[in-house]
């Protein structure tokens, strides 16, 4: 039987959930919920006799002020967080707003204001209408305290947080970590768990009626499928493909007479296709995004040359990254030995991360001799083909140095730079 939920499927829905603003303010509402209606538990218990007798003029007092203020301060933090995404998707490239919405800290505070307002309006109101004895009460006085200090706790960082939410170099920063993790999570699982593609004939192709983006290839229920029926399967599009109607996304190894009749519904559906691309699976979209802000910045409109060598800087560290020791060798012991991946090319990594930057960045000088340094480096190194790659896109941006450039001391500079 398939794994419905898998371990690598569960971690796509964490994902997907925590760019939802209304999960985490809902979870802490609940909370705050539950919280009043425990203090209630605390009459009836020898803590009667323990705690002092509060006034419930003073409870009160104290909740009504969180209950004004609260909702105040709630609306202001989602304008400054609308603000914040405006400006992520104006200064760097729209494809980095998910990573912008996902922020924790700014997630956290919305939530702590909302629960503390929820939390505020519930206790005033049982309090009011004599829900509360001694004990209660008691209680009810302490966690309006513990609230309170939460709240300004929450609100002092995150007032420094909101102040670099959705600038560059803070965007920047998240969609090189989001990059990181999905290229170390395929530098320790090249073939996605599964098995290197292997010479052979190929059967039938499979084909999603979709278009879009492969987000997410569910490889466990793949392998309960070909392991059903004893079969194989060579995966013949990895996360980020475009996927139309008339390309496959996956062919069936196995004998002729083993091909007919299947129902291959369940292979189609393990291929999740969306609108758009997503980071988790697929480091190549990263590599983009970064291409995308550096691109920006070269336009003449904006002509921001050192953003484009911090993207540099950054591509540089990923690829290093890419070329790190692997934790995990999916070749040795595979955990879906009926499913064959290709695995990433560096080429197409290099074509997606510095082709942009080369061409548009061609024209000024310290760009064209930051991404020869950087491409040297890689050259030194890399394994072999990241070799290769490195070495092919230093040749392709030095010509365009040299169309771009028209003084010669500035070429000479980017040529020394190659060398």
């Amino acid at each position: 039987m398939p794994i419905l939920v898998s371990a690598d499927r569960a971690r796509i829905l964490l994902n997907r959930l925590q760019e939802r603003l209304w999960v985490k303010p809902l979870s802490v509402c609940v909370l705050s919920i539950l919280l009043v209606f425990a203090a209630k538990l605390a009459d009836g218990t020898p803590l009667m006799q323990l705690v002092p007798a509060l006034k419930q003029e003073a409870i009160e007092t104290l909740l009504s002020i969180i209950a004004g203020s609260m909702l105040v301060i709630a609306t202001f933090s989602v304008a400054s967080m609308v603000s914040a995404y405006a400006s992520a998707s104006g200064t760097a490239t729209p494809r980095s707003f998910p990573l912008v919405i996902a922020d924790d800290a700014s997630q956290n505070a919305l939530s702590t204001f909302v629960g503390a307002f929820i939390f505020s309006i519930v206790a005033l109101t049982a309090v009011m209408n004599g829900y509360f004895k001694t004990a209660a009460l008691f209680v009810t006085f302490v966690l309006t305290v513990i609230v309170f200090g939460v709240v300004i706790v929450t609100f002092v960082r995150w007032v420094d947080r909101i102040a670099r939410l959705g600038r560059l170099g803070s965007t920047i920063n998240k969609v090189e970590a989001a990059t990181g993790k999905a290229l170390k999570r395929r530098r320790d699982a090249k073939t996605l768990c599964g098995v290197p593609v292997r010479s052979g004939a190929r059967g039938p192709a499979l084909f999603a009626e979709s278009v879009g983006y492969i987000q997410y290839i569910d490889m466990a229920a793949l392998q309960a499928w070909a392991e059903e029926n004893q079969l194989r399967l060579e995966i013949a599009a990895l996360p980020g493909a475009f996927i139309t109607p008339d390309r496959a996304v996956a062919y069936i190894k196995g004998r002729p007479n083993e091909q007919a009749a299947l129902n291959c519904e369940q292979v189609i559906q393990s291929f999740q296709i969306g609108n758009s691309r997503l980071f988790d699976d697929d480091p190549r979209f990263g590599l983009v995004v970064l291409s995308e802000i550096a691109g920006r910045a070269l336009s003449p409109g904006i002509n921001d040359p050192g953003t484009a060598i911090d993207i540099i800087g950054a591509l540089l560290r990923l690829f290093i990254l890419w070329g790190g020791p692997s934790k995990a060798d999916d070749q040795k012991s595979p955990v879906h030995d009926r499913v064959e991946v290709p695995e990433l090319s560096a080429q197409d990594m290099f074509d997606d991360a510095f082709t942009a930057i080369a061409r548009d960045g061609a024209g000024v000088v310290e760009v064209s001799i930051r991404l020869q340094k950087a491409l040297r480096t890689l050259k030194a190194l890399g394994e072999p083909e990241v070799r290769d790659a490195a070495e092919r896109h230093g040749k392709l941006a030095l010509k365009r140095a040299q169309i771009a450039m028209s003084l010669e001391e500035d070429l000479e500079a980017v040529r020394n730079a190659a060398s």
